[in-house]
């Protein structure tokens, strides 16, 4: 699949382009320069063309951070197949973007030039003109806010990109049933989102984890706006991984940094497992708490990472897991790893631990073994009356995974206190494998209607 890139200065539209072709807003747009840090793509189909898009950072020479999110961009560019290379039509061509677009064209790759921000045809004829200095060969006028001379630059992308072949049926003699396609006994599409505070190594953790610079990594808080992601498969598994904006507390959050909160909340209930990645300079502090809440929020499979496990101090192992379980106690279930992503210790342990968690995700106990175990929970202590009105569970049956959902059949469901509920979901837990998922029980009349609903 071809790759198409846009490369460009901060502010000249890149992201906003990105989303046009996308028909969705998947990359943060803003005023503020440098919104984008990190590369993010994604697949565009675009009539009977497929290709893989890249929005990448904006080129400037600042500072240290945007010298990486350069850095980047241009690697982006040499490995791509096809270069939108995008400037502000409302500036004069500025010296530096020539330099960049003629060392852009010396790749010997199909490279446009994309002068943005052009709203009408007064602003074309006085000043497109100028942009000829470049001395693109193809040269595009466009105005992505209007929606403007985009039809053009699609044409010129389909003379680049092939047709998606599709596939031709020979023999009309072949049963219908022969030609669907049976569906997966096992979804392994496993989507992992990377959460914490700002500044826990989240991104390292990810490059880490993929054995390449794919992040930029930078001291600086806030570096990772836009969520990240990353596809590998390992051991038969297509694991997306998702680093996510570290998140600050409410007052503290600063411009575009509540877009890519929001971002990382859409992200969450999208996602099978969080990754909740804890300082292991700091230990568990208030916000980690707050942050772990949105795993318990949106009924996530849960593994907790505790980094940067080579500059501890003098924190023991057993005080250290003592800490994240006295602070986290909704996150009994979660299993806790101590790693540096800096060093990759014990980092290639989380792959492991994260098909683990998912399978238990996915489970389904069959509906005799579960009644048998909630009997023998029950014999063990019987369900406590209400004001002398018995309550008696009929029977048990699972109906969802992501997470395991299981309906309690009850004569009296409302009276079952939720003290109970949780000694029966314990109870569970010492029969079957459960560790890094949580188990959602709901009483219901046996007359009620439970649907397979979404699980967050």
């Amino acid at each position: 699949m071809k790759k198409v890139a846009i490369i460009g200065k901060p502010n000249v539209g890149k992201s906003s382009l990105f989303n046009r072709l996308a028909k969705k807003r998947d990359a943060i747009t803003s005023e503020v320069s440098g919104t984008t840090r990190d590369i993010k793509k994604t697949i565009i189909s675009l009539e009977d063309r497929e290709f893989e898009l890249l929005d990448t950072g904006g080129i400037e020479k600042k500072d240290e951070l945007f010298d990486k999110v350069a850095t980047k961009a241009l690697e982006a560019a040499k490995k791509a197949d096809i270069i939108l290379y995008m400037v502000d039509g409302k500036s004069i061509p500025q010296d530096d973007d020539k330099e960049l677009f003629w060392q852009l064209q010396a790749l010997n790759k199909p490279i446009a030039l994309i002068v943005n921000k052009i709203d009408n045809d007064k602003e074309k004829d006085e000043k497109f003109w100028e942009f000829s200095e470049f001395g693109a060969q193809d040269i595009f006028a466009i105005s992505v806010s209007h929606n403007r001379g985009l039809r053009a630059l699609y044409e010129w992308l389909f003379q680049h990109i092939e047709p998606t072949k599709s596939i031709e049926i020979v023999d009309d003699d072949i049963p219908l049933e022969m030609l669907l396609e049976e569906e997966p006994k096992e979804d392994k599409n496993i989507k992992v989102a990377i959460i914490g505070r700002v500044n826990t190594g989240k991104s390292s953790l990810l490059n880490a984890l993929l054995n390449e610079e794919r992040v930029i990594v930078s001291d600086v808080a806030g570096t990772t706006i836009d969520p990240i992601d990353e596809t590998i498969i390992y051991n038969d598994y297509t694991i997306t991984f998702v680093d996510t904006a570290g998140i600050r507390r409410r007052s503290k959050i600063l411009g575009i940094e509540k877009y890519a909160l929001i971002r990382t909340e859409k992200m969450l209930q999208e996602a099978d497992i969080a990754i909740l990645v804890i300082d292991a300079t700091e230990g568990v502090t208030e916000l980690d708490e707050k942050i772990a809440g949105f795993i318990d929020k949106y009924k996530l499979g849960a593994l907790i990472v505790v980094n940067k496990w080579d500059i501890r101090g003098e924190k023991e192992y057993k005080e250290a897991i003592e800490d994240v379980r006295d602070n986290l106690k909704f996150l009994h279930f979660a299993p806790i790893l101590t790693v540096s992503a800096k060093t990759k210790q014990r980092v290639h342990k989380i792959l492991d631990k994260v098909i683990e968690i998912y399978q238990r995700y996915i489970q389904r106990i069959p509906t005799s073994k579960l009644n048998e175990v909630i009997k023998m929970a029950i014999r063990r202590h019987q369900i406590p009356s209400h004001h002398g009105q018995v309550v008696n569970i009929k029977y048990a049956t699972q109906f969802d995974i992501k997470p395991p959902r299981i309906a309690l059949i009850a004569n009296k469901p409302h009276l079952i206190h939720f003290s109970y509920l949780r000694y029966l979901s314990n109870f569970l837990r010492e029969q079957f494998d459960f560790e890094g998922v949580p188990i959602e029980l709901i009483p219901r009349k046996s007359s009620d209607r439970f649907d397979k609903g979404e699980k967050k």
